[in-house]
C-alpha cells in the first residue's frame, strides 16, 4: 500500500490547483486521472468549442463584409483547419497542464480508473492508495436520453463533435439549452442545415421568455430551423442518414438529416467509482452530496465540480478549489452561498448572466426595479453593425441591492462583469449609477439602465 496524505481523484480545473497548494504546504499528493489533463473544459469543454466559435464568428464576419464596405468575395470553410487549429488550443493547454504537474513537487500523477476500497483508501489497477484526506473532481458526461430508437441510429454528443473530419450536410441538434445552441449556431456558420429540436415549448428554458425569445429570433435570423414543444421524440434511420420523429404545434411530423447531436443535458461521473464502499452519499441523480464547505457526508472526503451539483461550471469548479483551500489551509471561512451564480452562452452575441433572472427575482416576493435597453440603443453595438440583443438589469426597490443582470449583445460575456463585481461588493446599484465608465463601449450604458428602472408589479 502506497501511503499518501492527500489523494486527489481527477485532474480537471479544481484537482490541479488543489495539488499545488496541498504540495505547497509540504504535503505528499497522488493525483489520478483515467484519460486527460485538464478535465472537460480543456479538452472538449470551454476551450475546443470557443476556438471553434471564433472560427465560426470569423466566417459570419467575412460574408458580411460587404455591410463594412469590405469587399471579400465568395467564403467558404476549410473545415480540417478549423480542427486543426480547435486541437492546437486545446493540445497546447493540455501539455501546459502535464508539464506544470511533472514539476510540482510532493505530486505523484496515477493514471487509471480509482476505486474506493474503504473511506481512506482507493485501488488504481493493482495498486492500493491510502490517505486522510480524499478529494474527488471526477466531472461529468453527457447524457444519452432513452428515446425509442435511440439504439438505432448513430449519434453524437459534445465530445464526437470534436473529431468531425466534414461539415455536416443536416445536423438536427436535440436539445435547445446551451450546448446544443453553441454548437447549432457554430455549424450554422461552417455551412450546414441546422434543425434544432427542443421538447419545452421555448429555448433555454431556465432564461427570463423575453432572453428566451431573443436568442430564438438571433437564431432563425441566421436560417436556423426550431422545432419546440416536441413532445413525442424518436429516432429512426432514413434515405438521407437519419431522422427525428416529433410531435409539435406547427411544423411536419418528422425530421431527415445526416447527423444528430444529442445535448439533452449532463449526469456526473459518480457511477463507477463504489463509493459506497466509502459510504459517500448521493442524491437521486447521482451527485455528490456536500455541505458548504465542499466536505461530502464522510468526514475527510471532499466533492469538487461538476459531481457536486453545485455548479456545471469551469468557474465554479476552480471556485470550489478555493473553497476548500481556503478552509484547510488558510483558516478562512468560506462556503458554496458566497457564491452569485454567473455564466454565459456563447452563441453570437453572447449573453451573459449574473445573479437571478427576473422570473426568480419575481419569485422572492420583492418590490422589484427592472431596466432594459435594446441593443440597437447602444453606440458601440452600432458602430460594431452588431445590435441585436438587449441589456436587462434587477434590482430590489427598497434596499438598492442589484439582484441580477442578463446582457445578449456584443461584449454580453465580458460587460456583465461589471454588474457581477458590484454585487460582490454589496453595493448598492447608485454604486453603477454614479460612475464614469469608457466611451464608447457597451458597458458605458450600463449606468444608464440602472438610472433609467421602473417598478414591476
Amino acid at each position: 500500500m502506497k501511503r499518501f496524505d492527500a489523494i486527489i481523484v481527477g485532474a480537471g480545473q479544481a484537482g490541479p490547483s488543489l495539488a499545488g497548494r496541498l504540495t505547497a504546504a509540504g504535503k505528499s499528493v497522488a493525483l489520478i486521472e483515467r484519460k486527460h489533463v485538464g478535465g472537460t473544459c480543456v479538452n472538449t469543454g470551454c476551450m475546443p468549442t470557443k476556438t471553434m466559435v471564433a472560427s465560426a464568428y470569423a466566417a459570419h464576419l467575412a460574408r458580411r463584409g460587404a455591410n463594412y464596405g469590405v469587399v471579400t468575395g465568395d467564403v467558404s470553410i476549410d473545415f480540417a483547419r478549423v480542427m486543426a487549429r480547435k486541437d492546437k488550443v486545446r493540445f497546447d493547454a493540455r501539455k501546459s497542464n502535464e508539464d506544470w504537474l511533472a514539476g510540482m513537487q510532493g505530486l505523484t500523477l496515477i493514471r487509471g480508473h480509482a476505486r474506493f476500497e474503504s473511506p481512506t483508501e482507493i485501488r488504481v489497477g493493482e495498486e492500493l492508495l491510502s490517505a486522510g484526506q480524499v478529494f474527488l473532481n471526477v466531472g461529468g458526461r453527457a447524457v444519452v436520453p432513452d428515446f425509442p430508437g435511440i439504439g438505432d441510429v448513430p449519434h453524437l454528443d459534445n465530445v464526437s463533435m470534436m473529431e468531425l473530419t466534414e461539415v455536416p450536410k443536416h445536423l438536427i441538434v436535440v436539445g435547445g439549452s446551451y450546448i446544443g445552441l453553441e454548437f447549432a449556431q457554430m455549424f450554422r456558420r461552417f455551412g450546414s442545415k441546422v434543425t434544432v429540436v427542443e421538447k419545452g415549448p421555448r429555448l433555454i428554458a431556465r432564461e427570463d421568455e423575453d432572453v428566451s425569445a431573443a436568442v430564438r429570433d438571433i437564431l432563425e435570423r441566421e436560417g436556423i430551423a426550431i422545432r419546440t414543444g416536441a413532445e413525442c421524440i424518436r429516432f429512426f434511420k432514413s434515405g438521407e442518414g437519419v431522422g427525428v420523429a416529433v410531435d409539435c404545434t406547427a411544423g411536419g411530423p418528422e425530421i431527415l438529416g445526416s447527423h444528430i447531436l444529442l445535448a439533452t443535458g449532463r449526469r456526473p461521473n459518480t457511477d463507477d467509482l463504489d463509493l459506497d464502499k466509502a459510504g459517500v452519499a448521493t442524491d437521486r441523480r447521482g451527485y455528490i452530496t456536500v455541505d458548504e464547505r465542499l466536505e461530502t457526508s464522510v468526514p475527510g472526503i471532499f466533492a469538487m465540480g461538476d459531481c457536486n451539483g453545485r455548479g456545471a461550471f469551469t468557474h465554479t469548479a476552480y471556485n470550489d478549489f478555493e473553497i476548500v483551500a481556503a478552509n484547510l489551509l488558510d483558516n478562512e471561512p468560506r462556503k458554496v452561498s458566497d457564491r452569485i451564480q454567473t455564466y454565459a452562452l456563447y452563441i453570437d452575441p453572447p449573453l451573459g448572466r449574473a445573479g437571478m433572472s427576473e422570473t426568480e427575482a419575481r419569485k422572492t416576493g420583492r418590490k422589484l426595479l427592472v431596466g432594459t435597453r435594446p441593443m440597437s440603443r447602444v453606440g458601440r453595438a452600432k458602430e460594431k453593425g452588431e445590435t441585436l440583443g438587449f441589456m436587462k438589469v434587477i434590482a430590489d426597490a427598497q434596499t438598492k441591492e442589484i439582484l441580477g443582470a442578463s446582457i445578449l449583445g456584443t461584449g454580453g460575456d465580458e460587460a456583465v462583469q461589471s454588474i457581477l463585481d458590484v454585487m460582490y461588493a454589496g453595493k448598492p446599484y447608485t454604486t453603477i449609477t454614479h460612475a464614469v465608465h469608457i466611451h464608447p463601449t457597451v458597458s458605458e450604458l450600463i449606468p444608464t439602465i440602472f438610472g433609467d428602472m421602473q417598478p414591476v408589479e
